[in-house]
């Protein structure tokens, strides 16, 4: 058990097809001996029936309620996944206006790690500029990502599921995931 002991704050943003292929990670976080400790963005969700659907299987799997409000909580480490283009320019420029970003700031002043896993897109457009900054960043751990769907999605990028675990694992000992690029 490579987390055992480990609190993580697991901050998730994004489309909700999406958000639910992070649950079968967020599971293995946990059988790993991780303790989670879920928050979501403001506009998480499209769908109303499915986004219940989805924060309940949450609450379920890590047995606590999710965060949805502005808070205090520091941890070993924060995985924000999927982290939509919308949360990486503003953890990029500075911009501290809702939950996910508030435990980002606290983890940062705090001198400990976050994880970005990302999924948006405009990566290889609009967002270049911000994810080129958080690449830079000390302390921001990335997941392996590549283009979505290169042919109808040119500028979509998306983090690859089944790295999460070991780039937390390096990430908690300060060390970035090779390649980050798939």
């Amino acid at each position: 058990m490579r987390l055992k002991g480990k609190k993580i704050t697991f901050g998730i943003t994004g489309s909700i097809h999406v958000i639910k292929q992070v649950v079968p990670q967020i599971q293995n976080l946990i059988k790993e001996g991780a303790d989670i400790i879920p928050i979501m963005s403001f506009n998480y969700g499209e769908v109303k029936e499915e986004k219940e659907k989805i924060i309940k299987e949450i609450c379920s799997i890590t047995n606590k309620e999710i965060n949805r409000k502005d808070s205090l909580i520091e941890t070993d480490i924060m995985i924000i996944a999927p982290c939509s283009g919308n949360i990486i320019a503003k953890l990029a420029n500075g911009i501290i206006d809702e939950p996910i970003l508030v435990s980002a700031e606290i983890h940062m002043k705090s001198e400990k790690n976050i994880v970005i896993g990302i999924g948006t897109a405009e990566g290889l457009g609009l967002e270049a500029k911000n994810i080129g900054k958080l690449l830079n960043m000390k302390r921001i751990f990335f997941i392996p990502f590549r283009q979505n769907n290169p042919i109808t999605k040119p500028n979509s990028l998306m983090y690859s599921n089944k790295y999460i675990l070991e780039t937390t694992v390096k990430a908690l000992n300060g060390e970035q995931i090779q390649p980050i690029l798939l």
